[in-house]
């Protein structure tokens, strides 16, 4: 199991360094707009959709890596609390599973809205771009950010030792 986990870290990086690239390229973007726009009154007419698309990939390609490492944004209101009566591990493992579990819910109506404008053959305005292209790409990033986080939830309850990074 430790091996597995260790193997799932490594793929983790892909999405991290699509996303990388996603930013990479919007910044690029913006900085030759900004250039033609003030140089030679030429801006890119296209930039606003792709900042729309870069963005979304910027986002959903980090959200299962963010998830499941625990990166993302908490309170710490009730760390007290739960630490005096060593419950950290129950909330932790039950918020992970409850979360996981709220995840399947947008990535289920993420899904429904990416086939209807495969259906209605949505575009993007300049580019001509399938928009459902950008509907199932965060369907499938939400959908792994959902089940990473159930068994980040899972590993937490009935297995913390392996969530440690000292695991080859």
């Amino acid at each position: 199991m430790a091996v597995l986990l260790h193997f799932i870290r490594r793929l983790s990086d892909i999405p991290v360094l699509v996303a990388c690239a996603a930013l990479f390229l919007l910044m690029v973007m913006t900085f030759c707009d900004v250039i033609l726009r003030s140089l030679f009154n030429a801006p890119i007419e296209a930039a606003t959709e792709l900042t729309r698309i870069l963005m979304a990939v910027l986002v959903f390609a980090v959200l299962p890596v963010i998830s499941a490492r625990a990166d993302h944004i908490a309170v710490d209101l009730t760390d007290g609390f739960f630490a005096r009566y060593r419950l950290s591990r129950l909330r932790d493992g039950l918020v992970f599973l409850g979360s996981g579990v709220m995840l399947i819910w947008p990535a289920k109506r993420v899904w429904v809205l990416a086939e209807r404008a495969r259906d209605y053959g949505d575009v993007t305005e300049y580019l001509s771009i399938p928009q459902f292209y950008v509907g199932w790409f965060i369907t499938l990033f939400t959908a792994i950010a959902a089940l990473a986080m159930i068994v980040t939830g899972l590993l937490h309850l009935f297995a913390p030792h392996l969530l440690s990074e000292r695991h080859p």
